[in-house]
């Protein structure tokens, strides 16, 4: 039929691509672009950033989808500015400003010594703005419609947090944090232990996990690049156990590798009850296993079988 578009062919492609995601668009978004990008018949991210966000956001593609949960948990770092003076609904730039307040004449040091109360572990109550669920509904869907409900606070870790005065009601921060933690909040709560209100006016996660620092890929060169020579996409991908340098790793032979490919246990030397990474010959990462309580025991969690590159 004439101007029926044709199908899209997905392809069996696996590995990891390192995205510098814009503000402006949302995660899944991101993710959908980069998936029609590599033609990847499958796709997941490693966790949520708000649209207002920029900064990494680990796609994964195929057999790399599997290890995306075990990054949900990692430790992450984020740049952050932070105007003082008000309080918006969302605790960003996107909702309206629903309180101001005045603010005091701040100190490099007094701003320093607000930041160190936050370090260590603390309880933090959610916002409303959230993806958390309540009944069965998102927080952020009845924050829409002006419902407020109680939200249990949850256990976070800030493991650093460097803050810098940057004007007379502006503040800089670099936040490295633990699961769970809503930058949203800890500005507002930071904001009150330096006498006035806050919210986030930029927000850029710079480091995720094993991910520290790492070099990014722009939406758009990414986009150029597959206009031009798509082929070189793929050159581009990170392996899947890149997720994964933490684990301690375990070698197997032919014989080993077929029994836990079938999802068997193996009898194999390692680090008692760890979680591991598992290589058959030739160093063919095979996923992710579980070490007996007695270290002389394997068992797999999470097999990646191979995929052939695409050509």
């Amino acid at each position: 039929m004439s101007g029926t578009p044709a199908p899209v062919r997905w392809r069996d492609v696996d590995g990891i691509v390192l995205l510098d995601k814009p503000p402006g668009l949302s995660s899944n978004a991101a993710l959908q672009r980069l998936r029609r990008l590599w033609l990847a018949r499958k796709a997941g991210h490693t966790g949520s950033l708000d649209p207002l966000a920029s900064g990494l956001l680990p796609v994964c593609f195929g057999q790399a989808t599997k290890v995306c949960g075990m990054l949900l948990d990692a430790d992450k770092t984020y740049q952050v500015v932070v105007r003082l003076g008000a309080r918006t609904a969302t605790g960003d730039a996107e909702g309206e400003v629903v309180e101001r307040a005045a603010v005091p004449a701040l100190t490099q040091a007094g701003v320093e010594q607000a930041a160190a109360g936050f370090l260590g572990e603390s309880l933090q109550v959610p916002p409303m703005y959230s993806a958390l669920k309540h009944a069965g509904q998102r927080l952020y869907r009845l924050a829409r419609r002006g419902v407020e409900v109680e939200r249990p606070a949850r256990r976070i870790v800030i493991h650093r947090l460097a803050a810098r005065l940057t004007g007379p009601d502006r503040l800089e921060l670099e936040v490295e944090c633990g699961k769970g933690t809503y930058v949203r909040s800890l500005v507002e709560d930071l904001a009150r232990a330096c006498g006035t209100l806050g919210y986030v006016t930029g927000l850029r996660r710079i480091s995720l996990g094993p991910f520290v620092r790492p070099a990014m890929h722009a939406l758009a060169s990414l986009e150029a690049l597959a206009a031009r020579s798509p082929a070189e996409l793929d050159e581009l991908l990170l392996p899947a156990d890149s997720a994964l340098p933490g684990l301690p790793a375990v070698r197997l032979g032919a014989t080993e590798q077929a029994w836990i490919l079938q999802g068997q246990a193996v009898f194999v030397g390692g680090t008692p009850a760890a979680r591991v990474r598992m290589y058959g010959p030739d160093d063919l990462f095979l996923g992710v296993g579980r070490m007996s309580a007695d270290g002389r025991c394997l068992a797999p969690e999470r097999i990646l079988v191979p995929v052939l590159p695409f050509r």
